[in-house]
């Protein structure tokens, strides 16, 4: 079993568009993705925000967003979670182009205290074949669930399933993703 993933928090406002990175190493985000949030160790991040008007302690190094022990973000935007839906989101993966480096791009001012989690931007899921859309269906209480359509394994989140299908699910191997209307 793996250990409690880190979570990395904003200390102070990220405004929208910042990009953080290139990501260093291979790039499997969602590898490890599940359903479950693990409680972990907590690591805060600091940006320079003009439109933040409260008084938060933060940090630019060089006009570069560092952790609380002044660690640029190549020494942990690995550490940062990937989002299980749209609404937790705060951060997109991007590549200036296929197959060139990748970034972390906020897609809205990130708050205080908010955790840092990031998905795909559709191109770069489509560069690296991951499934770009899921569609719920609804279980026997009513609640929202993700089917895989290769081996019929039930997710709470969408990209739960996108990742299974991507790194985990041994029926689908080989195969593109099938969408629901398929």
């Amino acid at each position: 079993s793996r250990a409690p993933a880190t979570s990395v928090s904003a200390e102070s406002c990220i405004p929208a568009g910042l990009r953080l990175g290139p990501v260093p190493g291979i790039f499997k985000l969602g590898k490890y993705l599940s359903d479950r949030r693990e409680p972990g160790p907590k690591k805060k991040v600091f940006s320079y925000c003009l439109s933040c008007t409260a008084g938060f302690s933060v940090r630019m190094v060089r006009g570069e967003l560092v952790d609380e022990a002044g660690s640029s973000a190549l020494e942990w935007i690995g550490l940062i979670r990937a989002a299980r839906n749209a609404q937790e989101q705060t951060l997109e993966a991007v590549a200036d182009l296929p197959g060139g480096q990748i970034f972390y791009r906020a897609l809205r001012d990130v708050q205080p205290g908010e955790e840092l989690t990031v998905w795909y931007s559709n191109p770069l899921a489509q560069w690296f074949d991951i499934p770009v859309t899921a569609t719920p269906t609804h279980d026997e209480k009513g609640e929202e669930r993700y089917i895989c359509w290769y081996c019929w394994r039930t997710f709470k989140y969408p990209n739960s399933l996108k990742a299974h299908v991507h790194f985990h699910c041994a029926l689908s191997h080989g195969r593109p993703f099938l969408h629901h209307d398929h």
